[in-house]
């Protein structure tokens, strides 16, 4: 195989007649054939045996300050080909702009004309809108969320991309049927794993076969076999058969009447199923950084957004009034944060509990994704018995390190959690555990709140990263507040917080 100044090919094939018969941008060339190189000619010089590169490899302007990693650009070669795939690459490894790219690819080929990007609230601003602006800032995108009649301007604008939450489709889903859409590209589509549900039906019923489709997850059937029938389903329908009850039969063993384990070969029925389809884990990318940060909103409940608000009506009173010190801004400011992370104090000493289901959701599927273990840091220990309860409800094994834990427990705990398969978690007051650690095992950290202290950010980010790590490591931002927000960017940027505590204070309150 050659190429001819990037826009043909020349192939020698043992029939040459016959692919210019099935490729009409190709001729006889001294007994080899020269083949236009384009998205679709290469698709069937591909379908032929020709192992020909997608066009995207040499021809695309990555529209990025910095040179792809060559896994991501794989990866977008991959997408441009298949107009129907599975992208299951781990958590970090840069999944969302490869899918970027390759769909900015399309579109400038005029193969497709609009995107609809389908995605976890949690997401939808801190990764998609985001690394759209960063990746492809020529494209117009906008995000779909709010009420009816805000998502319908939306959708209206005729933008490049558009952003929407699952369950924000069954909302508008006439405008998007209405709205141009010929490429859907679904992050995170473990949720869209029970075919029986009303949000599989909707998005399904807006896939049309001249529709391109990308389901992006790193855990396809992280908790069951069945888990993939949804995702193969909605993607090749004749692939898989067309009721549940006869998928499960073919992976998994009924022991009794509630008990189903899975069939030896169910492995490899999953790997079938899901169809085309590319991954890379994390330690396949050689050229990944050490360590990836990941930022993910959740949203505060009615309840957390009432009593923040009147903490916060308190605290401008008192501003107000008197003269603030750093002192009174540091517990005023963490109570504000406490209502975030789900347990706050009471001014008579009890604890006041939150819902933090959207919180614990991202939690659970930060667990989930993980490709070894995970530490959860909590900043206060209000909260480190809120989020201990629930992980253990959920029957995942887990352990909690804080100031309570005496020294010599605190070694069993590690020494276990280094060399044996239980425990999974650990829920960890950041000041309990930040120095002289190794925590190799994990190699995915989660903080549940930001810590207020920079050096003990640092060095509890440095548990997983650090000599005996052979993973690279994904640290992960849950961020529900304005509060939150800013201490995270302050993090970021190495700010020390004490120094600007009073500053810090009246921001927030503005």
């Amino acid at each position: 195989m050659q190429f001819i100044n990037d826009k043909a090919v020349l192939l020698e094939a043992d029939n040459p007649q016959q692919i210019v018969n099935l490729i009409p941008k190709s001729k006889l060339v001294d007994g080899r054939v020269a083949v236009h190189w384009g998205l679709e000619e290469t698709m069937v010089m591909r379908n032929l045996g020709f192992d020909v590169p997608s066009p995207i490899e040499k021809r695309y302007k990555w529209p990025t300050t910095f040179r792809p990693y060559d896994h991501q650009i794989k990866t977008a070669a991959f997408l441009t080909l298949n107009k129907r795939g599975y992208l299951l690459s781990e958590q970090g490894t840069g999944k969302t702009a490869s899918a970027i790219w390759a769909s900015d690819y399309l579109l400038k080929q005029g193969k497709i004309n609009r995107v609809l990007v389908v995605c976890p609230l949690s997401i939808m601003d801190s990764a998609w809108k985001d690394d759209l602006f960063k990746f492809a800032m020529h494209r117009t995108v906008e995000v779909c969320h709010g009420p009816k009649q805000k998502r319908q301007k939306v959708l209206a604008l005729n933008t490049d991309y558009v952003i929407i939450n699952y369950d924000g489709i069954e909302v508008v889903r006439e405008d998007i049927a209405a709205g141009g859409f010929d490429c859907i590209i679904i992050d995170e589509a473990n949720h869209y794993k029970n075919a029986q549900t009303d949000r599989w039906k909707t998005l399904n019923a807006l896939i049309k076969p001249d529709t391109w489709l990308w389901m992006m997850t790193g855990t396809p059937a992280a908790q069951n076999p069945v888990d993939a029938y949804g995702l193969a389903k909605m993607m090749n329908p004749s692939g898989v058969p067309k009721y549940f009850g006869r998928f499960r039969d073919m992976v998994m063993n009924k022991l009794t009447q509630f008990k189903w384990v899975p069939k030896p070969d169910a492995r490899d029925i999953i790997h079938n199923v899901l169809q085309p389809a590319i991954r890379y884990t994390k330690n396949q990318c050689l050229d990944l950084p050490e360590v990836v940060i990941a930022k993910r909103d959740v949203e505060m409940t009615a309840q957390q957004k009432k009593y923040y608000k009147l903490l916060k009506d308190k605290m401008v009173m008192s501003a107000a009034g008197e003269a603030v010190t750093a002192r009174n801004a540091a517990i005023q400011l963490a109570k504000l944060m406490q209502i975030s992370l789900g347990a706050v104090y009471t001014d008579e000493g009890e604890i006041l509990r939150f819902d933090v289901k959207s919180r614990y959701k991202e939690l659970r599927d930060v667990i989930d994704e993980a490709s070894k273990k995970t530490l959860v840091f909590v900043p206060y220990k209000n909260c480190i018995d809120l989020v201990v309860e629930k992980l253990r409800k959920d029957k995942i094994s887990c352990e909690v390190i804080s100031g309570d834990v005496s020294a010599g427990k605190r070694s069993e705990v590690f020494r276990r959690f280094q060399t044996s398969d239980t425990p999974e978690v650990l829920v960890i007051q950041p000041q309990a555990a930040a120095h002289g650690v190794t925590l190799t095992a994990a190699d995915t950290i989660v903080w549940w709140g930001p810590t207020p202290s920079l050096e003990t950010y640092l060095q509890a980010n440095a548990r997983i990263h650090r000599p005996g790590q052979d993973s690279k490591c994904t640290i992960v931002q849950l961020r529900g507040s304005y509060v939150e927000r800013r201490y995270y960017a302050m993090l970021d940027k190495k700010i020390d917080f004490h120094t600007s505590l009073v500053d810090l204070y009246h921001e927030i309150l503005d």
